[in-house]
């Protein structure tokens, strides 16, 4: 198999999860800021994993930009991020219509990982962000199970990587 695995990552979850995926894959992680997308046409299967951010895959655009030099490939997307991964709704719905406008080829599938969140860690855009998100989600009178989620994900504070769910994906990248 010609594979490659590309990331983009923020806190390093997603290069964890490159890191562990190459490694079934015995093939290479790189990180995006070092490759081009002509680059990714030398390869016939191609996982490339980024942060969630506000429903967007942090540097997916690689990908979705060059979906038409891609056409012939097996691609994988996955993204990392702390809403739990049953919530189908939310990633179906939501992250697939801001990540990919156009609908999902058929060469391309979708994984979502749990990453992690150290508070102390965060940035202060992002800091500042969950507080307001939580005290916008706190004040409604009728909240959603959603935004009830969302108000205990601000408080997340761990480290939620798990090898184990990298499996399916690595099964999709062999076949």
């Amino acid at each position: 198999m010609n594979a490659i695995v590309v990331y983009k990552t923020k806190y390093g979850s997603t290069e964890t999860y490159a890191r562990w995926i190459a490694q079934e894959l015995g093939c290479e992680a790189v990180n995006a800021k070092n490759v081009k997308a002509q680059e990714l046409a030398d390869y016939d299967t191609i996982v490339y994993g980024g942060g969630l951010y506000a429903e967007v895959i942090n540097g997916v655009s690689l990908i979705t930009k060059n979906l038409d030099i891609l056409s012939d490939k097996k691609i994988a997307v996955f993204s990392t991020g702390i809403t739990p991964t049953d919530c189908r709704g939310y990633y179906d719905t939501y992250v697939i219509k801001k990540n990919f406008k156009n609908g999902i080829p058929e060469n391309l599938r979708i994984f979502n990982f749990l990453g992690k969140m150290k508070l102390d860690e965060l940035s202060v855009v992002h800091r500042t962000a969950l507080k307001t998100l939580k005290k916008i989600m706190s004040s409604k009178e009728n909240p959603s199970e959603m935004e009830k989620l969302l108000v205990e994900l601000c408080d997340a504070d761990g480290d939620f990587c798990d090898r184990e769910s990298i499996k399916e994906l690595v099964e999709y990248a062999r076949g």
